[in-house]
């Protein structure tokens, strides 16, 4: 190792000029070591000789390097040696040593960059649950698309993806922040960013902040008020209901289940502007789908709910008996969502065909969860409504009816319609246009005094 009192001595520099000891440098040692500053510096030496006018040769490996010779050693070490030799040492060394330990100290600091940038990614992501706030801005994309009625905005669907996707990872952050103790007492949670103090918790809740707020700005700019308070009364009722709700009363499950049926509805008026019965129908199915869903997850992670001090209606449940119903009952409220889509002119009816079957294999999970309360068979239903949403939302996508669509079903006669049947079809566009056809009546002055007053419509007596 260098020492501070034998660099005046020790100091290796290179020259071409004849010395009593001549060492040609080996091979092995053509990269040496240097730190500098705590960092590790390599410079390549080649075609040299190395001196020591002690005649010794000290050999150093990177081992010994690793204490190092820090920058204000080397310059201290410097000014004590003879004007000579300093200036030989500059002269050869200093130039190239220089720039190398420059281009590696930037170097290093790229790579720290770097890695602050993906240790605070990977928080970023897990205090997100970017998963599940990925499949919260499917579910609004979805709404958006269906909500569009003729061509779809492309740009205002990625920038309702976009704001949805920050309110989502700001609601979820959120539910971090408050529950950082609970989660550190389950097994399934302890390895989260807060709980293993990879992330503090002000960095946290800062970081919860900033994209609910700005993902409601986007929101409330690119498409309308009605969208922005839709997607703040998620979060709202996400972090400040359903999060401290969850250690209070099992209703959490319910009130969970209205904020996850909200995205649907909050890209149906991105799109649309309004809402409507039509746009009722995917939340519907929203929520009744989480209700399974979350019943078979309580029912599989019910020690580690109780160890985390959530209120669960498993915990209350050792039979699981009330799970297991609550979990078929929302099935069966799947079922006509279907019809009521292709009745309402949301889809096509191949859509009620394929929901109905889609909702009778999750409901075929249900029983066999009802009739056998295994966790075997809860798994089996929690995996059943995984493809269940994705299977149902990608159906409605490909089977809506937009409007012209459904103006030409309006209009147009089908295959097998008969004469009588389109002539009927066209008195009953007669009689509807002459209702609202208005005649003045006989005596106006005595019906309707007020010259303000809209005309009073008459139907005609053969109506």
């Amino acid at each position: 190792m260098w020492r501070r009192n034998s660099l005046s001595s020790k100091l290796l520099y290179l020259s071409n000029r004849n010395q009593n000891h001549n060492f040609q440098y080996p091979d092995s040692l053509l990269r040496s070591a240097v730190i500098f500053n705590g960092y590790e510096v390599r410079a390549g030496v080649s075609q040299t000789q190395l001196h020591s006018s002690s005649g010794e040769f000290p050999v150093y490996s990177l081992n010994s390097l690793k204490s190092g010779l820090e920058k204000s050693d080397a310059n201290r070490a410097l000014r004590l040696l003879s004007s000579s030799s300093a200036a030989t040492a500059a002269d050869v060394v200093g130039p190239s040593l220089a720039a190398t330990t420059t281009a590696t100290a930037t170097l290093i600091k790229a790579g720290d960059v770097a890695e602050v940038v993906r240790h605070y990614g990977r928080c970023y992501w897990e205090l997100s649950k970017a998963r599940l706030s990925m499949l919260v801005v499917a579910t609004s994309g979805a709404g958006f698309v269906l909500g569009s009625g003729g061509a779809i905005d492309i740009a205002g669907l990625c920038l309702t993806c976009t704001g949805t996707m920050m309110v989502a990872a700001s609601a979820n952050s959120l539910n971090q922040v408050f529950e950082i103790k609970n989660d550190a007492k389950m097994k399934r949670t302890a390895r989260r960013p807060l709980p293993s103090g990879r992330i503090s918790l002000p960095h946290a809740a800062i970081w919860a902040t900033t994209v609910g707020v700005t993902g409601t700005a986007l929101l409330a700019c690119k498409a309308n008020m009605l969208t922005a308070g839709l997607a703040a009364s998620t979060l709202g009722l996400y972090a400040f209901v359903y999060t401290p709700l969850k250690q209070i009363h099992p209703v959490n499950t319910w009130v969970g289940a209205v904020v996850g049926a909200i995205p649907p509805l909050l890209g149906w008026t991105a799109a649309a502007g309004h809402v409507s019965l039509d746009a009722m129908i995917l939340p519907a199915a929203l929520y009744f789908w989480q209700l399974p869903h979350f019943m078979a997850l309580a029912y599989l992670c019910r020690n580690d709910y109780a160890a985390g001090g959530f209120k669960m209606i498993s915990l209350a449940d050792p039979s699981g008996w009330k799970t297991s119903w609550v979990s078929l009952r929302n099935c069966l409220y799947l079922l006509p969502l279907g019809y009521l889509a292709y009745d309402s002119g949301v889809t096509s009816g191949w859509f009620c065909l394929e929901s109905t079957l889609l909702t009778l294999f999750m409901t075929a999970g249900a029983v066999m969860f009802v009739r056998d309360r295994t966790a075997k068979n809860a798994r089996r239903m929690f995996h059943g409504s995984l493809l269940y949403l994705p299977i149902f939302m990608s159906g409605m996508l490909f089977h809506r009816v937009t409007e012209n669509q459904q103006t030409l079903t309006a209009t147009t006669p089908g295959l097998f319609t008969t004469e009588t049947q389109v002539q009927n079809s066209e008195d009953d566009r007669h009689i509807v246009m002459r209702r609202n056809q208005s005649r003045a009546p006989v005596a106006y002055a005595s019906i309707a005094p007020f010259p303000f007053l809209p005309v009073p419509i008459y139907a005609d007596s053969e109506l």
